[in-house]
């Protein structure tokens, strides 16, 4: 590398950098494992350009990094999802404008992420995000994982991440598999068991359960007073009762009636002393 880049520019190992490209991110995330595992190199980051294409870059020494991407395609190739993949000798420092080369340096220097006890992590990759939904809520549901993330690549791929023991994993993926090809359609699926810290840091960092909800600030004095409204003064009307007048008026209507309708006549029954 050259030497007028500031050392601060300058992370351990800087002898070439390995670039490999795959057509998922769990197959990508799989691959960067089996180089970390494989040869002394760091993980830089991964570049998703769209349509699910995905890249891993290493930094360490030649030898290291031409010995992990060999292990890096032949894992790639084996997921049938490799694409392309090169050594870049002797990187330039300009070559941090195109890579995610600051990014990884910043976590190295804050060193705040602690991965401790991490057993597996499971990938999930749909075609859809109602599938990835359905399959993140199958695998919550059969067996004590945490969903870390999610990541989106393009073309409707996204892949959901979750993080438990192995035997919790490897069931919450069985799980989340068939509930993926139930809704939509399922395209990649990874286990990873003892992941290495420097493949947990590539990944998004989860959000922090401890962290306690703020609670709502109200103003505890109101400066400016809201004028009352004043309501129109409605007018008084006088109301006339008619009820004793239209009272008196039936009553003198009832006892007109009644002088005008005449009284019947008794009626005579024969005598049956008569007719003897």
């Amino acid at each position: 590398m050259s030497a007028s880049l500031p050392a601060y520019s300058q992370p351990r190992n800087a002898g070439a950098l390995g670039v490999i490209c795959t057509r998922s991110f769990p197959a990508v995330v799989g691959t960067a494992d089996m180089m970390l595992k494989s040869a002394d190199v760091t993980l830089i980051g991964y570049e998703k350009t769209g349509s699910g294409f995905c890249t891993a870059i290493i930094r360490g020494g030649y030898a290291d990094i031409k010995l992990a991407l060999e292990a890096g395609v032949a894992t790639a190739r084996q997921f049938e999802q490799y694409v392309s993949s090169t050594i870049l000798p002797r990187p330039q420092g300009n070559l941090e404008a195109v890579l995610p080369i600051s990014r990884r340096l910043s976590q190295e220097a804050m060193a705040t992420r602690s991965h401790q006890n991490v057993g597996a992590i499971g990938l999930i990759e749909t075609n859809g995000f109602p599938a990835l939904v359905g399959a993140a809520d199958a695998m919550l549901k059969s067996a004590n994982v945490k969903l870390i993330c999610y990541e989106k690549t393009g073309s409707g791929l996204c892949t959901a991440i979750v993080q438990g023991t192995v035997s919790n994993v490897t069931v919450a993926v069985e799980a989340g598999m068939y509930a993926a090809e139930r809704i939509g359609q399922l395209n990649a699926i990874m286990v990873i068991p003892r992941p290495l810290d420097d493949l947990m840091d590539s990944l998004p960092e989860p959000q922090s359960d401890s962290e306690a909800a703020q609670p709502l600030q109200l103003p505890l004095r109101v400066r400016e007073k809201q004028p009352l409204l004043e309501l129109p003064e409605l007018e008084r009307q006088p109301i006339a009762i008619e009820a004793p007048r239209l009272l008196a008026e039936e009553r003198q209507s009832a006892l007109e009636l009644a002088q005008e309708t005449p009284l019947a006549e008794p009626l005579e029954l024969p005598n049956p002393r008569d007719d003897q």
